[in-house]
């Protein structure tokens, strides 16, 4: 490691790397972007770009760690609503709007999923799976299959749906070009979210539900 990362690492604050992290975050989410500029991340953070090399072995890396933080949560707050005593026809409403919560404050997660599948390698490729996309995929077949079970949905592709809820969420959150261009803003306000949730609730329980 060299001096100068040694001694950027050292007069490092406390919590730098979870600042590097939220920083980049923010870049993304305000500019409609999947990358960063090392340079705009130390200017906007106050840190040194060297405690990139330091945390995250190179801009990738941080790009890794970044995904993984935000899909952590993701993957911890549906076992957590599955864990819970509900109606399947509760859950799902809750985790429709849990999803449009989650692309609101990170409209760039499956664009930056799909492009680190996509640029890594076999076995990161496979991690990100295994770790990510596998749990959530076995969560929804538990959850269609509860709700079938329970004369509440109608027989759906488990996989499918999972496509048509991220799908929903990650294709709004991800046109703020669209929204200026045909609409005349570009600003995802609070009130916007609170719409396209109830939207996309009514809409996506009225093709799941049994007749």
């Amino acid at each position: 490691m060299s001096q100068a990362i040694e001694q950027a690492a050292s007069e490092a604050p406390p919590g730098a790397r979870e600042h590097l992290l939220e920083t980049a975050s923010a870049i993304m989410r305000e500019g409609d972007i999947v990358d960063i500029s090392l340079s705009e991340l130390s200017l906007r953070s106050g840190l040194n770009s060297a405690l990139v090399k330091y945390y995250f072995g190179n801009k990738a890396g941080l790009m890794k760690a970044l995904l993984d933080r935000d899909m952590d949560g993701i993957v911890h707050s549906v076992d957590a609503l599955m864990a819970k005593d509900m109606a399947p026809d509760v859950r799902l409403k809750r985790h429709i709007g849990a999803v449009v919560e989650t692309y609101y404050k990170t409209p760039y997660l499956n664009r930056l999923l799909m492009r680190l599948v996509r640029e890594s390698d076999d076995e990161e490729a496979q991690r990100i799976a295994d770790s990510y996309l596998a749990p959530l995929n076995k969560a929804y077949d538990r959850l269609i299959a509860d709700g079938v079970r329970e004369g509440l949905f109608r027989k759906v592709d488990p996989q499918l749906f999972y496509f048509t809820v991220t799908g929903a969420a990650d294709r709004f959150f991800s046109a703020r070009l669209v929204l200026r261009h045909c609409f005349n803003t570009d600003t995802l306000t609070e009130e916007l979210r609170d719409r396209y949730r109830e939207h996309c609730i009514d809409f996506i329980m009225a093709g799941i539900l049994a007749k």
